[in-house]
């Protein structure tokens, strides 16, 4: 269950990392990313095919949402929730490599997604529209925390210098 919780954290962590983006921020963020640079690329293309997939999945619970599809965020939160191919697809060493290179916080960040996908998984079983939404924007906050704190050099937008200017009233 850890492993699935990892997983899909760090491959939304590294598929932003794959463009190797100029970093602007923080002695700490230099850190991660290298260490991101150093996992095997073999690993790395199976982050990336993760990060994929999670992004579809995110982006047909809308249309199943407004629709009252429930099944069909069922399906996605399920396979959300166990990872799409990571878990199929990792060799003992990748797992080890993945143990060895994940702070605690981002694992912290990891497991929040996995619960929040599992609760949205109960909330289209029971078929409940304001629940759905809840979780789903939970787990797009979810998203956001850690592109924020693993992937501003891809995503520079969400620094937190950059997010503070942005917000006006």
């Amino acid at each position: 269950m850890k492993l699935a919780v990892s997983i899909v954290f760090l491959s939304l962590a590294l598929l932003s990392s794959l463009s190797y983006g100029e970093d602007l921020h923080s002695h700490e963020t230099k850190k991660d990313i290298s260490g991101i640079e150093s996992l095997s690329p073999e690993l790395r293309e199976l982050l990336t095919k993760e990060m994929l997939a999670l992004q579809n999945g995110m982006m047909s619970v809308i249309p199943a949402y407004v629709t009252g599809n429930w099944s069909e965020i069922e399906n996605i939160s399920h396979k959300m929730k166990n990872s799409y191919i990571l878990k199929q697809s990792l060799t003992d060493e990748q797992v080890k490599e993945l143990h060895t290179s994940l702070p605690e916080s981002f694992i912290k960040l990891d497991q929040e997604f996995h619960y929040l996908s599992g609760m949205l998984n109960q909330a289209a079983k029971n078929k409940k529209p304001e629940l759905v939404g809840f979780y789903f924007s939970k787990l797009s906050e979810s998203c956001v925390s850690c592109h924020t704190q693993y992937a501003v050099h891809k995503f520079p937008a969400l620094a937190p210098e950059k997010m503070t200017d942005m917000h006006e009233h």
